[in-house]
């Protein structure tokens, strides 16, 4: 159920202690890809999710601005530091819990938040009234394309539910002038620590490799390793943790 398009009197109603915070980004991809993309992607398969879902599950409104400063020389780019972006993920599941909506799982749509989300997570469980677990659309999807950045898979999935704001024109120049791969590699070390430093349109794979519908099997096999861990989080009975 869609919590920012109800009235509080039908959220009272809803019998459910699980909610989906969709968590994004908003961050360039490329020419041919909006910037809010993982935000349109994570909440794409957070809604999926909670439509095919047997039971009525919350869907929080989604984080928009998030850690992207690897991004910062492309214009539009918005980020915040890990600290200020964890406290500010921990404070809305805080308020979701307060409803009792306290199984929350924060559904990721952008690889630089990961390892924040798994920190805020743990210390959610050891510390507050809530259980929250990090997933992250893309590496739950069984593809042979690389992730890569305004690559095939994003676009695809855009293609998939936000058809209308993928730039189809420009996709050969987002090709043309990317990159292969995420990083200036020497050995397994990463010198890159931006993404101007290796790609020149901030595009990393090839996005003509995308379309609806390989949009659409991404999507199923999203929203279905998604409704297993709602499953998953729904028969668990972690014990109170906070102090």
């Amino acid at each position: 159920m869609q919590l920012t398009s109800s009235t509080w009197t039908e959220m009272d109603e809803v019998e459910t202690d699980i909610a989906l915070l969709p968590i994004g980004s908003t961050e360039q991809h490329g020419p041919h890809a909006p910037l809010d993309t993982d935000t349109r992607n994570a909440a794409a398969v957070a809604e999926a999710a909670a439509d095919r879902y047997r039971d009525p599950v919350v869907v929080a409104p989604a984080v928009p601005v998030a850690v992207a400063e690897e991004h910062r020389q492309f214009t539009g780019t918005l980020w915040t530091d890990e600290s200020t972006f964890r406290a500010y993920v921990r404070d809305i599941v805080a308020s979701l819990a307060a409803h009792g909506w306290d199984r929350v799982v924060l559904v990721n749509g952008h690889g630089g938040n990961v390892a924040a989300l798994r920190e805020v997570a743990g210390r959610i469980v050891r510390h507050d009234d809530a259980y929250a677990v990090p997933f992250t659309w893309f590496d739950e999807v069984d593809v042979e394309a690389n992730m890569g950045h305004g690559g095939p898979l994003e676009t695809a999935l855009l293609m998939a539910t936000n058809p209308e704001i993928v730039r189809e024109d420009r996709l050969a120049e987002a090709s043309e002038n990317g990159s292969d791969r995420w990083g200036d590699w020497q050995g397994r070390t990463n010198l890159a620590f931006d993404s101007d430093e290796f790609t020149e349109n901030g595009v990393v794979g090839d996005p003509r490799g995308g379309s609806a519908e390989l949009g659409e099997t991404l999507l199923d096999g999203a929203v279905e390793a998604l409704i297993a861990l709602l499953d998953a989080i729904a028969d668990r009975n972690p014990e109170p943790r906070a102090e």
